[in-house]
């Protein structure tokens, strides 16, 4: 087979091929080892019991009173240093989030969180995707929540079975 050949055969899915099945493993457990998901979270967070974990909101004041997970400690990035040690107890894990994939916010908390010895998760999907969930949030005015979005969430079921 010549190079066009083989060029011309392989779409750009696999123009890099996957990675072997134990470097696959490897890099998606160190994936789940420093992320978690919004539905996680709020199962965790709606069981009883202590869920073992605080989640962290790292976004300003104006940003929290817009909207912030029931339960969250508030502390922006900025504060962190400062702050952290007052707030958060370092043996309990802490999950950050800030307002969405876009924003990279709850990457940088969590980078400083860790830096000063905390155990750290980020949760994906931040803010924005706590509330196209349809999971409960509250506001300066008080409690709110929004339908699910079809495109992040059942509408008709419990969760997503992933």
């Amino acid at each position: 087979m010549t190079a066009t050949a083989t060029t011309a055969t392989v779409n750009p899915v696999l123009r890099v091929p996957p990675a072997a099945p134990a470097e696959a493993a490897a890099y998606f457990r160190a994936s789940l080892v420093f992320h978690a998901d919004v539905s996680d979270v709020a199962a965790a967070l709606a069981a009883e019991g202590d869920p073992g974990f605080v989640v962290l909101d790292s976004r300003s004041t104006e940003s929290w009173d817009q909207g912030h997970i029931p339960g969250a400690v508030h502390l922006p990035t900025a504060l962190i240093a400062e702050q952290a040690d007052r707030l958060l107890d370092k043996s309990v894990p802490v999950v950050t989030y800030c307002w969405g994939p876009g924003c990279n916010g709850a990457t940088r908390a969590a980078l400083a969180l860790a830096e000063l010895g905390y155990q750290v998760k980020e949760m994906l999907g931040g803010f924005e995707y706590w509330v196209r969930e349809g999971f409960a949030y509250e506001t300066w005015e008080g409690p709110a929540r929004r339908d699910a979005d079809a495109l992040t969430a059942p509408v008709d079921a419990q969760d997503c079975g992933c």
